[in-house]
C-alpha cells in the first residue's frame, strides 16, 4: 500500500501580457519506495527539505524522483536526490546510467505493484503521468496534462499554457480521467474525478 501526499499545491497566473507567474505541484508518494514528483523551481530547495523533514525523511530516503516532464518547474531540485533513480519525461537514469524503455511504444514503467509511470504525450511529447493505488482508489499524478481542475470545462487554460499535441493531450486526459479516482494536476489542488469530468473529457477528443 502506498500513500500520496501533496508537499504544495501549483500555481499559475497571467502576470501581464509577456509574463506568466507559475510553480508546480510538488508531491511525495510513500510505501514500498519513498518517491518525490515534480521538484519545483531550483528556488525552491528549503520548501522541499523543510517538508520532507515533516515527514521525518532525508534527501537520502528518497528511491525515485519523478519529474512528469522536462520543464524547469518541475525538475528544479532534483539534484537534492543522488541516491535515488531519476525519472524525467521518457528518460530514466541513475548517474551515468541510462535505462532503456520503450515508452514511445505506450510501455508503462513498473515502479513497485501499487506505482506505474505511463506515458501520456500532448503537453510536451515526453509526459508522463504516474498512476498510484492507494487504499481502495488510484490517484493520478499527471503534471501539466492537466493544468489544474477548471482547465477541464476551459480547455483553453491547458492550450493556452502551451501543448505540442493538443489532440493527444485531449485524448490522454480522457484515458487517465477513466482510469483514476482523483487527479493532482501541474498546478492546482487535487480534486475528485467524476463521471461528469470523465463524460466532459470525452466529448472534447
Amino acid at each position: 500500500m502506498c500513500e500520496v501526499t501533496v508537499l504544495q499545491d501549483g500555481y499559475s497566473y497571467q502576470n501581464s501580457s509577456s509574463e506568466m507567474i507559475a510553480n508546480c505541484t510538488c508531491s511525495l508518494i510513500t510505501g514500498v519506495h519513498n518517491i518525490i514528483v515534480d521538484t519545483m523551481t531550483p528556488w525552491d530547495s528549503e520548501k522541499i527539505l523543510h517538508s520532507l523533514e515533516k515527514h521525518k525523511l532525508s534527501c537520502d530516503k528518497i528511491n525515485y524522483v519523478i519529474s512528469t516532464h522536462g520543464h524547469s518547474d518541475h525538475t528544479g531540485n532534483n539534484n537534492l536526490f543522488l541516491k535515488a533513480t531519476h525519472i524525467v519525461g521518457w528518460s530514466i537514469s541513475f548517474k551515468d546510467k541510462y535505462y532503456i524503455h520503450p515508452f514511445e511504444k505506450g510501455n508503462e514503467f513498473i515502479v513497485n505493484e501499487f506505482v506505474k509511470v505511463v506515458p501520456t504525450p500532448g503537453h510536451t511529447m515526453s509526459d508522463v503521468t504516474v498512476l498510484v493505488k492507494s487504499k481502495d482508489e488510484i490517484v493520478a499524478i499527471v503534471g501539466d496534462l492537466f493544468e489544474k481542475h477548471e482547465d477541464i470545462m476551459n480547455q483553453n487554460i491547458w492550450m493556452s499554457v502551451g501543448s505540442e499535441d493538443p489532440i493527444q493531450q485531449a485524448k490522454n486526459r480522457a484515458k487517465i480521467a477513466d482510469a483514476a479516482d482523483w487527479i493532482i494536476p501541474g498546478h492546482g489542488p487535487m480534486f475528485k474525478v467524476t463521471n461528469e469530468i470523465r463524460t466532459a473529457l470525452r466529448n472534447q477528443i
